[in-house]
């Protein structure tokens, strides 16, 4: 009569192999391990350049984030890329998992949505060049609402009279809105089909191509020491009114 350690390795010689273990564990490429391990050990995303460094030599490292990416595309999380960068995400259709309690949404303004998308479109821009484009004065509270959610920041000074400060989004912008890069954001013709924006537009009327480029350009100048600091500190001014008289809106 066979003892029971004989007859366990004989199930185990019978038992069929199940390709997605013991065979891909073997198979599988080491950087895939490594890739796996740098990720989820970070706290924030990496760049792409930041894990070459990290890969043995010689490895491809645009094919190995492509397929960890696909070998993580069914699975609870979700290796994704926002701004440009890499990190695990929670699959979206369990994000509902996650949620522990109800939170109250804070809604933009009017206001607020209007210079967020000037902002988005045509950074580098000072509040001078976004009042120009809505027509109304802006009130520093806008601002102040924006630079609190993280989604814009003073990027430098432009070199003209005065040295006003010149804005941007930021990485926590292509994050909350789900973008790779500000190329994402959609065109005329994505904004049309959304109703968006009037189909009957003034002719000549054109959306600007966003620029991703976190260089200072010719016309502006570093950001003085204490810049960001003092914005923050400031005091909120009173609303505004627009020209003739009327108020932001």
């Amino acid at each position: 009569m066979a003892s029971l350690a004989e007859k366990r390795m004989d199930d185990a010689e019978e038992r069929p192999v199940d390709p997605n273990t013991e065979t891909d564990a073997v198979a599988r490429p080491e950087e895939l391990r490594l890739l796996e391990a740098l990720l989820f050990a970070s706290a924030e995303p990496i760049d792409q350049a930041t894990l070459a460094k990290r890969m043995p030599d010689g490895v491809d490292i645009k094919e190995a984030l492509a397929r960890l990416q696909a070998e993580y595309a069914t699975r609870g999380v979700n290796l994704v890329r926002v701004a440009n960068k890499w990190t695990f995400r929670t699959a979206g259709d369990l994000s509902w998992l996650m949620t522990r309690e109800s939170t109250e949404t804070r809604r933009l303004s009017r206001a607020a949505i209007e210079v967020l998308a000037i902002i988005a479109y045509h950074q580098p821009v000072t509040r001078a060049e976004i009042e120009e484009i809505r027509g109304v004065i802006t009130s520093k509270g806008t601002l102040d609402v924006l630079l609190e959610t993280g989604w814009i920041r003073p990027r430098g000074r432009r070199k003209t009279p005065g040295r006003p400060l010149t804005f941007g989004t930021t990485e926590a912008f292509l994050s909350q809105f789900s973008l790779e890069a500000l190329g994402d954001l959609p065109g005329l013709e994505e904004l049309k089909g959304t109703g968006l924006l009037d189909s009957r537009l003034p002719s000549g009327f054109s959306v600007p191509t966003p620029s991703d480029d976190a260089a200072l350009r010719e016309d502006e100048d570093p950001l003085d020491a204490g810049d960001t600091l003092d914005l923050l500190l400031a005091p909120a001014a009173e609303p505004e009114s627009g020209p003739e008289g009327g108020g932001e809106s």
